[in-house]
């Protein structure tokens, strides 16, 4: 009985390795498994770009943009009071060497405040040859990461070459890639020794199993030699705690504690046309919309008020990190990631809107990128609400943003509303 339990035990393990071995890493837009609402109505991506797509290990590239962060901030979502901006990468392939929300270094939390613009912008370098999807990403306390649009990196080269020198506070320079890596193979190298040790001592002399079946009918597992064993194992470890601890004080005996805590308040952008904030503005008003669930297409009605100077045009829809463009504005294609770029996928009447004029409008938005991305799942939401910036453009190249959101009608059949 014993023989075939351990052999059983073995077969679990083998199988649980080989399906292991056989899964493949996932490489790129995770952000789909996100729920519609919120990449759709927390935070709202714009001018996001990369200013490099292809480097050698140890170059440089920066990733720059501006976020809006809704005003109608969903209540399933905590507040992003604690926020902390990042790179979305399949591991550290690239590392980050400074980063700037507006002018202000920013390495550590911030309180980003509804309805505010941020620019923001990342300093990274090439670490990992391969092809990475790099995106942008702020990660909220009690709400999780918030992912922005992701471009394809190339980063050429080999790891082996790779450095990250700092300057520390002493005058010395130390390379973070190499830095106590021998104390960390010094430390983890015997502890996981124990472990195996122990794991094995209980897999082959005791059977898991088997002493699983013998506490399950009220049997003694654990004897006498178990407790002197387990003592001694308490004993060596508390010993080795004192001493790491003795070693590494008058090793390091200048140390200062990881820094935490909020930033100062940060600075948002205030420029005409920024939504909510702008000199001169463009406000709109959702009056009602359907989502045509068979034919991937968003339909809404917009009050539109030009508060600005000249006469303007809705040339853009833009949501978790999509792009909707208005071909008859934008009759060029913008440099960005084709995956997230409808260049025909809005249409409206193309009449101006003049200066101090207030407009009803009907916007169409239609792209299979609505399915593709999984934005369609607004279908499904317990509030089938929409967010987003509209972007309105005036013939000299101002540009006006205005924030929309609120709830859409679902439809699941072909044809017109009655």
């Amino acid at each position: 009985m014993r023989k075939f339990v351990k052999l059983v035990a073995f077969g679990a393990a083998a199988a649980v390795a080989a399906t292991l071995g056989a899964i493949a890493p996932a490489s790129a837009h995770g952000e789909k498994s996100q729920q519609a609402f919120l990449r759709m109505r927390t935070l709202n991506w714009y001018d996001v770009q990369w200013s490099k797509t292809t480097v050698n290990v140890n170059e440089e590239l920066i990733l720059s943009g501006k976020v809006h962060v809704f005003s109608a901030w969903p209540q399933a979502v905590a507040n992003p009071r604690v926020s902390f901006l990042n790179a979305g990468e399949p591991g550290p392939v690239l590392v980050r060497t400074a980063q700037f929300i507006g002018e202000q270094f920013a390495p550590r939390s911030v309180s980003l405040v509804p309805g505010n613009d941020y620019a923001f912008s990342i300093n990274l370098r090439g670490r990992r040859a391969g092809r990475w999807h790099v995106h942008a990403q702020i990660n909220v306390e009690g709400g999780g990461p918030i992912i922005g649009p992701g471009q394809w990196i190339e980063i050429k080269g080999d790891m082996k070459d790779f450095t990250d020198p700092v300057t520390l506070l002493d005058g010395s320079t130390v390379d973070l890639e190499t830095y106590g890596i021998n104390r960390v193979y010094a430390w983890h190298l015997p502890w996981l020794a124990v472990g195996a040790a122990w794991i094995l001592f209980w897999f082959v002399r005791k059977g898991i199993i088997a002493s699983y079946l013998r506490v399950a009918t009220g049997q003694e597992a654990i004897g006498d030699d178990d407790k002197r064993i387990g003592a001694i194992v308490l004993a060596l470890t508390i010993l080795a705690t004192i001493v790491g601890y003795a070693v590494t004080n008058s090793t390091f005996p200048r140390t200062i504690p990881l820094q935490a805590g909020l930033q100062k308040p940060l600075t948002p952008i205030v420029t005409d046309g920024t939504p909510g904030v702008g000199k001169e503005q463009v406000t709109t008003e959702l009056h009602g919309g359907v989502y045509k669930v068979p034919g991937r297409e968003l339909t809404i009605n917009v009050k539109v008020t030009n508060g600005t100077t000249e006469p303007v045009r809705l040339g853009e829809y833009t949501t978790a990190g999509l792009r909707f463009l208005n071909p008859d504005v934008f009759t060029t294609k913008p440099e960005f990631p084709d995956y997230l770029l409808a260049d025909r996928g809005l249409s409206v009447d193309p009449t101006p809107i003049a200066p101090g004029e207030t407009k009803d409008i009907e916007v169409k938005v239609q792209d299979a990128r609505w399915d593709i991305e999984r934005l369609s799942d607004l279908a499904y939401d317990t509030d089938s609400q929409v967010g987003g910036l509209l972007m309105f453009f005036s013939p000299t190249g101002r540009r006006f943003g205005a924030e929309i959101g609120g709830p859409v009608i679902p439809k699941f059949v072909a044809g017109d509303m009655p």
